[in-house]
């Protein structure tokens, strides 16, 4: 693993895998919490070439790899599953192995928003599930996509009320979440997403490596404005990490 130290809340040498695991593990399992991940270009980019992926290096995939083996559901939009071609949802040996011993499945559980269910359920995200992914959608989405993908999926309406029907719901989401026992939540984007979380006020924490890559301007930022209005909302320094110039933050809600 390449070398990564930490910056705060105290200096440290080199963390190893163990080191690492312990800064991501939640504290307690029973309180609900819900993380988001990116990373950012220097100047404000999500992506690289249309790819969060062209960002990132092998101390922000150790991480990601923690991120996700942690979590009880990875949380995503369809267009960044996608983008980033999403196979299916799967953590490393030494993960699973850490997972047993904690009493969780092998794997988390996959979840997927999408209003128009643009997903192939023929795809490795379903095809080669560990277990069936959840679909959130909403009462207007095709019958025929939806067919297609109750063969490989849970799909749930979770559509909002009045104008916003025709969107899924995030507070809806993570009450059904919550209601099967999917207490720690990973939202891995996409930026329509996270402006959807931020708007309903539901992100706990939220996981930010910055690389040392000046994009352009042409990427969108890892946030896009929700329809409705936004109170801004506080965070916190958590925990800063280093691997030669790219930094790994984590930021609570104060």
């Amino acid at each position: 693993m390449t070398e990564i130290v930490e910056l705060f809340p105290e200096a440290s040498g080199a963390l190893g895998p163990a080191a690492l695991l312990a800064r991501y593990a939640p504290a307690d399992r029973s309180e609900p919490r819900l993380r988001v991940n990116f990373i950012q270009s220097v100047d404000g980019s999500a992506t690289l070439e249309g790819r969060s992926g062209g960002l990132g290096g092998p101390a922000d995939k150790a991480v990601f790899d923690i991120l996700r083996g942690v979590s009880d559901v990875v949380l995503v939009g369809a267009g960044t599953a996608r983008a980033e071609g999403y196979g299916a949802l799967v953590v490393t040996d030494d993960l699973v192995e850490w997972r047993l011993g904690q009493g969780l499945p092998a794997h988390p559980a996959m979840a997927l928003v999408s209003s128009s269910l643009d997903l192939d359920p023929a795809s490795d995200l379903f095809a080669k599930a560990f277990s069936p992914p959840i679909v959130f959608t909403v009462p207007s989405a095709p019958a025929d996509a939806r067919a297609r993908l109750a063969e490989v999926a849970t799909v749930i309406d979770a559509g909002g009320a009045g104008p916003a029907s025709g969107r899924v719901d995030p507070v809806l989401v993570r009450r059904e979440l919550l209601d099967r026992g999917l207490s720690q939540v990973l939202c891995e984007g996409g930026p329509r997403l996270f402006g959807d979380l931020i708007a309903a006020d539901l992100v706990d924490e939220l996981c930010l490596t910055l690389s040392p890559v000046l994009e352009g301007g042409g990427g969108p930022r890892i946030a896009l404005p929700a329809r409705d209005g936004v109170v801004p909302r506080g965070l916190e320094l958590v925990s800063l990490l280093r691997s030669g110039s790219m930094l790994l933050s984590r930021w609570a809600r104060t």
